[in-house]
């Protein structure tokens, strides 16, 4: 699917959320959606216990508000049924039946319980989290990137990783900043539930009495029941993005998921879950206490350590089969490393830095990458990575190529002229500067070519003019 479509798709799908608060709709459809709602609430659920670290989701902020723009043009427009014609489909009414089994009121205490759960545990722990995370990352933020400046001044990364993770730092702070906000709209949700699950009550019961003709007993166990299936269907998948934003923000950078990181932490330590099972096994022989969990969550808890102690035995009488490489250096050689000279060094003069910079057009990176690799390629021989750096006591439009700090050729590269080369069958001098081609000249056969002229104004016959590239 084109990325044109995918945005013209979620346009009209937010546009139709709008829509759907507004228009009616059939309650098949309002079942569908509803179904919808729970299984978009699942999938972010189990993404969110599968990524390794929070920017792996950098989209949560802005899915968590469509998620509740959703929940609540489902709860208006059931809403809508449930007050104009006492049904808002079986979806509602089997949740209403089978969930909190036929009984308003326990519908009301189990609605509660979960509105408070979510609202009172799971979000303010999540916003607290992201508010805190936030701070300390825009705390933080000056110290990363002069650790990332240092690390790119020392060649230990390249150009290109430094973007990277400057990148990414800002995309860090920009995300928990964003988690700090986006959470309150699961919060307010909670709270527009509360209300309207009240006013549906209320003016059930006066339609259904008043308008409906209605007995009293009723209409309070018609539209209570209907308000209260309405409002664990919108609240149940509300609980589980709530469950998600705290997993996502509480996330941390790892090699494995949730799952893995989860039961290799647990697990890692027999000897916890020894002492966990001789504890249940003690209060099997306290007196009035039942008998049977206790031993058989005490005896589950023992062959799950004993399972897990006899496989790191295991794995610790079979040979470790380590790659062969170098011993690990001394501290003498971790001091020598430092003092590591780069095999190839290009200096330049600051005059010659917008050939260099990207952000002034210069591409003198890649054409040095491109050349290592074509060497690589046509003859087979792999260059050394490159150090490129200014040097200010060289001349402006100065440069140095040295091997092993040996310097082995300079120059002078003159941005913004042109140069040619004398064939011999010049029939005019040409004004400019005298100068030496480094490529093709040698001390036997030296050409003088002339820089600083405008090769279209003469009209030379007989010779040609190279252009060179200033690198």
């Amino acid at each position: 699917m084109s990325k044109g479509f995918n945005d013209v798709l979620f346009a009209v799908i937010v546009i139709s959320i709008v829509v759907i608060m507004i228009i009616p709709i059939p309650v098949v459809l309002l079942d569908l959606l509803i179904a919808l709602n729970i299984a978009l609430a699942l999938t972010i659920l189990l993404v969110g216990m599968y990524i390794r670290e929070p920017l792996e989701l950098s989209i949560f902020p802005s899915l968590l508000l469509f998620t509740t723009l959703f929940r609540l043009a489902l709860n208006i427009s059931a809403t809508r049924h449930i007050l104009l014609h006492a049904y808002a489909g079986k979806l509602i009414e089997s949740f209403g039946n089978f969930v909190v089994g036929g009984n308003y009121v326990v519908g009301i205490v189990i609605f509660i319980i979960i509105v408070v759960v979510q609202n009172v545990v799971i979000i303010s722990g999540s916003q607290r989290v992201a508010e805190v995370a936030a701070r300390f990352t825009l705390d933080a933020m000056p110290g990363k990137q002069m650790s990332i400046d240092a690390d790119l001044g020392a060649g230990i990364i390249t150009e290109q990783q430094a973007v990277n993770k400057r990148e990414k730092l800002q995309r860090e702070a920009d995300f928990y900043g964003a988690m700090d906000g986006a959470s309150k709209f699961v919060k307010g949700d909670a709270i527009a539930a509360i209300i309207i699950i009240c006013v549906n009550i209320i003016a059930g019961y006066i339609i259904g009495v008043l308008q409906l003709k209605m007995a009293l007993d009723k209409a309070l166990g018609i539209y209570v029941l209907l308000t209260v299936g309405e409002g664990i269907v919108s609240q149940l998948p509300a609980l589980l993005i709530s469950t998600a934003t705290g997993i996502v923000v509480t996330r941390v950078a790892s090699e494995g998921n949730l799952g893995e990181e989860i039961g290799t932490k647990l697990l890692a330590y027999p000897k916890a879950i020894y002492i966990v099972s001789g504890l249940l096994l003690f209060f099997v022989l306290i007196p009035g206490l039942p008998k049977v969990p206790f031993l058989i969550m005490g005896l589950a808890a023992g062959f799950l350590a004993y399972s897990v102690d006899r496989k790191k035995k295991l794995a610790a009488l079979v040979p470790k089969v380590e790659e062969e490489g170098p011993p690990p250096p001394s501290k003498e050689e971790e001091v020598m490393a430092l003092l590591d000279i780069d095999p190839i060094e290009l200096e330049f003069g600051y005059g010659l830095i917008p050939l260099v910079d990207k952000e002034q057009g210069g591409d003198l990176l890649e054409r040095v990458s491109t050349l290592r690799r074509q060497c690589a390629l046509d003859l087979g021989i792999i260059i050394p990575l490159i150090r490129i750096r200014d040097n200010i006591r060289l001349k402006p439009s100065g440069y140095s190529i040295k091997i092993y700090d040996i310097e082995i050729a300079s120059g002078e590269v003159m941005v913004g002229r042109l140069m040619a080369l004398n064939p011999g069958a010049v029939e005019e001098p040409v004004d400019g500067i005298k100068t030496k081609e480094p490529s093709l000249s040698s001390e036997n056969n030296f050409r003088k070519p002339f820089i600083g002229f405008n090769p279209s104004s003469f009209g030379f016959k007989g010779w040609k003019v190279n252009i060179n590239s200033p690198t």
